[in-house]
């Protein structure tokens, strides 16, 4: 055979080791799904992830029933415009701070990203949550591990099957209905769920309809669709491919001890592997059956992957059971594995996790600091100064906003010039406003002509509560002339 010929029928091992960019693990070269079988993951990290998602899903499920001051903790009224967060009433007039809380979580996904990988989505997404430690669960109660299940699947239909089949489709479909009407609690409140239940399907028709529409949902994702939502929906995934790089932390790999110089390959007993330049990875294959998305994590870093940490559990324990340095899959950066260095918090991580800890700070800072009582002062459009015994008077509309559930009894007085006053037309300088109440009206601005010296004076206005502490005040400017001669 010649050179050439013999050069035509050698691989192409990058291209080899490229092809799986190409297809997606969970699907054929045709097209049509390929159901992942997933193997029940043992570990200290599967232990960790299962103490985490238990504590999340009982925040979950407790959250709703817990009050504040007699206000949720939380709560998303869409419908009636109005919201509560840690117990704190918020109001259509606050979404300036969603805006600023949507700027600061996109700047965190980025950097936490670019510094983190994608650790969110194993340990606190809530599909994550409700696909491996709610869903698959129930899955290996009733089907029972990888093997068991693909038997089942292929077994023809009959007592055993069905049995299984309806039990775990009917508690699939029991979770989803107690899951849908946990999260409407959040919108509507755990008093009015109970009333719309206590009310029965005929006087809250639409609701009952949403109510299904969402459940119907979370069981077709949950119990069909699965890591399907990660790959086709999911923007997060799409977006890691973009935000990562060879510094960024993930579940990784490490080629460098798996493959050797002669690749990986199957365990052979008293085989001197290193003498035979063969990586540590021994082509088990136990790492590709308990992932949840089907995907080899040996060939690099994918969006299909999660973070999820199955693999490392699944790794270790194949490594000790060959008695095998453990951590051949773990979290590491590219660098980290090709540079053959530990994990350590370098000025980058310090920096990043830094800049995290200010924003996180900064966005829950605003919830807490802004006024109880908002206040606004506002020219009335196409009025004019008047004269009244050498004092020169301006009208202004006032607007006060109760960010409270409490009633507020509140007065008013001018802070800056000293010697002016204000008045509420049909109040005086004294109101009362009713919990999440808006009040409108008229005010009277007087300021003495001595202390007039500019035509556009800044007036200070401050609002006091019943023990005179103060409560917001308002910067507005009284146009007046620039001399007046009587």
């Amino acid at each position: 055979m010649s050179q050439e010929t013999e050069d035509k029928n050698i691989p192409d091992l990058e291209q080899q080791k490229e092809e799986f960019r190409e297809n997606l693990a969970t699907a054929d070269v045709s097209g049509e799904r390929k159901w992942v079988y997933v193997r029940k993951p043992h570990g200290k990290f599967t232990k960790y992830r299962d103490i985490v998602s238990a504590f999340l899903l009982i925040i979950l499920f407790i959250f709703p029933f817990v009050k504040i001051n007699g206000n949720p903790i939380f709560l998303f009224d869409i419908l009636n415009r109005q919201f509560y967060i840690f117990g704190a009433y918020f109001s259509p007039s606050d979404f300036y701070l969603f805006g600023i809380g949507l700027v600061t979580t996109t700047v965190f996904i980025i950097v936490f990203t670019v510094t983190y990988g994608r650790i969110f989505c194993g340990w606190i997404c809530p599909q994550t949550i409700f696909m491996e430690h709610v869903f698959r669960k129930i899955e290996f109660l009733i089907d029972g591990d990888r093997n068991m299940q693909i038997r089942l699947d292929k077994q023809e239909w009959n007592g055993q099957k069905i049995k299984k089949r309806i039990l775990k489709w009917s508690i699939f479909l029991i979770v989803s209905l107690l899951i849908c009407a946990v999260l409407f609690s959040y919108v509507l409140g755990t008093d009015e769920i109970l009333k719309i239940f206590k009310e029965g399907i005929s006087k809250n028709v639409t609701v009952f309809i949403v109510y299904i529409i969402f459940t119907t949902l979370f069981y077709f994702v949950f119990a069909w669709f699965r890591e399907q939502a990660c790959t086709f929906v999911c923007p997060y995934g799409r977006l890691q491919g973009v935000l990562i790089d060879k510094d960024t932390i993930n579940i990784a790999y490490d080629f460098v001890r798996g493959e050797g110089t002669a690749g990986r390959a199957s365990w052979r007993k008293n085989e001197d592997r290193k003498a035979l330049g063969k990586g540590d990875c021994i082509d088990c294959k136990q790492c590709v059956e308990v992932c949840p998305t089907g995907i080899d994590i040996r060939n690099g870093s994918q969006l299909e992957c999660v973070n999820c940490t199955a693999c490392i559990d699944a790794c270790d324990m194949v490594m000790t059971r060959m008695k095998m340095p453990t951590g051949l899959i773990r979290y590491a950066s590219e660098n980290m594995i090709e540079k053959r260095t530990d994990f350590k918090f370098t000025p980058r991580l310090i920096a990043y996790t830094i800049a995290l800890l200010v924003l996180t700070s900064v966005c829950i800072s605003l919830l807490f600091i802004r006024s109880s009582v908002e206040t606004k002062f506002l020219k009335i459009v196409g009025t004019q100064f008047t004269i009244e015994e050498q004092l020169i008077v301006d009208e202004y509309q006032f607007i006060f906003s109760n960010k409270t559930t409490e009633k507020k009894k509140l007065n008013v007085k001018i802070l800056k010039p000293n010697h002016a006053s204000i008045t509420l037309v049909g109040y005086g300088t004294q109101f009362i406003i009713q919990p999440k109440q808006t009040l409108k009206g008229t005010a009277t601005i007087k300021i003495p002509q001595s202390d007039l010296i500019k035509t556009k004076e800044e007036v200070i206005i401050g609002i006091f509560d019943e023990n005179g502490k103060k409560v917001d005040e308002y910067k507005t400017n009284f146009i007046g002339p620039s001399k007046i001669r009587f």
